[in-house]
């Protein structure tokens, strides 16, 4: 019979899984500082304040990723990923779906529409489970 215990659990594929699934952010972080125009352009014209949201957005981005990535109170990072997740993924790829003119835009948005609910799971799963080692360790402490 197969168990789980023979699956790998190495230090070094926690550092991977966190860089993998934080790289995305880093990104996206930076380049809401960066490329201020392209941002605006993605909010409905209707939203007010958008560079204020934009640069809240980036740092509120940042902030998560680095403490996932650092297994520095990842918990917390994970509310913070969902935090800027939920809005983007709901205000723009939601309503950029439902109203794109285009077909392959509105493919395209759903796609993204889609994939903010999935990367949510992974850092909804964080805020409950935390990442690597520490986390395990604090579960056995705490219960």
């Amino acid at each position: 019979m197969f168990s789980e215990a023979r699956l790998p659990n190495h230090i070094t594929l926690n550092l991977l899984a966190r860089a993998l699934f934080t790289s995305l952010f880093f990104l996206s972080g930076v380049t809401h500082f960066t490329n201020i125009p392209y941002y605006v352009s993605l909010m409905p014209a209707s939203f007010p304040y958008p560079v204020f949201w934009i640069f809240l957005s980036g740092i509120v981005e940042l902030a998560g990723a680095a403490m996932i990535l650092l297994n520095w109170r990842p918990r917390l990072g994970g509310w913070l990923i969902i935090a800027f997740l939920l809005p983007v993924t709901v205000v723009v790829h939601g309503y950029e779906m439902l109203n794109a003119q285009d077909e392959v835009i509105r493919a395209l948005q759903q796609a993204h529409f889609l994939k903010g609910f999935a990367l949510m799971g992974a850092a909804l799963l964080i805020t409950q489970l935390g990442v690597g080692q520490r986390a395990a360790v604090d579960r056995a402490v705490s219960q």
